[in-house]
């Protein structure tokens, strides 16, 4: 199973591709640099809700739909993190 940001970033390619849309309308539309959503849909980064609420509107579509097909295991631990230094 991919990572869930490599598998968020190749739904929002998918869809935006499906729509005819370019990355730099996309990001126009959605408020974000270029760079920034190139790196999204290669899964390298974790985007806020904020910046998905603002993806699903460029998307023209609600926000939920660009998790619907994430495959999660509801199972398995969740990873362990970095405590921010105190």
């Amino acid at each position: 199973m991919d990572d869930v940001r490599t598998q968020f970033g190749r739904i929002i390619k998918e869809i935006r591709t499906s729509k005819n849309l370019t990355q730099e309308e996309v990001a126009f539309r959605a408020g974000m640099s270029v760079p920034y959503l190139s790196d999204l849909e290669r899964g390298r980064w974790n985007p806020s809700l904020a910046m998905m609420v603002d993806l699903g509107r460029a998307l023209e579509l609600h926000p939920s739909e660009l998790l619907k097909d994430l495959s999660v295991d509801t199972g398995a631990a969740p990873p362990r993190r970095r405590r921010p230094e105190e």
